[in-house]
């Protein structure tokens, strides 16, 4: 009988305990753009066991995004696909000061669903080879507007322009591409890449100087200031577990 006592006595206190854990959890809401949300995914399950909070994703176009978040969205995180529009969100006091960083620095990469079909040196793009060529719109999404940078230096911009397939996110973008609707198209790198190589198809890791740096910031919007899971996810993001997650996809850090 004394045994038995003793191992209800356990039960009971492992109960309390999975209670009071339990009742600490919270649930944080965040926006991510469409090129993070794979490795967001991951580290949004490296989070949930490291803190026993969860984070509840949605992934877009950054600039829907802010105007969503301005028009009262019950974001309380942003992981953006730029620097400019989480600090526009810092000049119109819609975050908490402060709380604004820089969590990777994406690539971008011309690609196709086909193997062999993008060279190594994107000379495809001066070829006969395509009717399509897609890209995420340049005044939603920051890739987009990356790849018409590029376009642009590279003197294409104008013959090319005819063939556009425009997504209105680079999630969309990349349907477009692995569904054959486009034969190639600028998506972002972490799309295609995982553990350091491609995943499938054809590609052409775009050169930085074709264009500006493409710095994603993370920023606790104003809503979740007061929020521990959004603060605990913040501060997880600069975590060793979450850099070598991003790292994975094709990002620097």
């Amino acid at each position: 009988m004394k045994a038995l006592r003793s191992l209800h006595l356990v039960i009971a206190t492992l109960l309390a305990l999975g209670a009071s854990l339990a009742s600490h959890a919270a649930e944080v809401q965040v926006a991510v753009a469409a090129n993070f949300f794979a490795p967001m995914r991951a580290i949004a399950a490296g989070f949930e066991k490291a803190t026993g909070h969860k984070a509840v994703l949605s992934s877009g176009a950054t600039g829907k995004f802010y105007a969503q978040i301005t028009s009262g969205a019950p974001f309380e995180v942003f992981l953006a696909a730029d620097d400019e529009t989480p600090a526009r969100l810092d000049k119109e006091n819609a975050t908490v000061a402060g709380s604004r960083f820089t969590y990777a620095t994406g690539k971008l990469v011309l690609w196709s669903a086909r193997p062999d079909f993008v060279d190594a040196r994107g000379e495809v793009l001066r070829s006969a080879k395509f009717a399509h060529l897609a890209l995420a719109a340049p005044k939603l999404a920051p890739y987009g507007a990356a790849a018409v940078e590029t376009l642009t230096r590279l003197g294409l911009m104008a013959q090319l322009e005819p063939k556009f397939v425009q997504g209105e996110s680079i999630g969309q973008t990349f349907s477009f591409v692995s569904s054959g609707n486009a034969e190639l198209g600028f998506v972002a790198l972490s799309q295609v890449w995982e553990n350091g190589r491609l995943k499938s198809g054809s590609a052409w890791i775009v050169p930085a100087e074709l264009h500006g740096s493409i710095r994603q910031d993370a920023v606790l919007l104003a809503r979740g200031k007061d929020n521990a899971a959004a603060v605990a996810l913040m501060a997880y993001l600069k975590s060793d577990a979450a850099k070598t997650a991003i790292r994975s996809f094709g990002y620097d850090i």
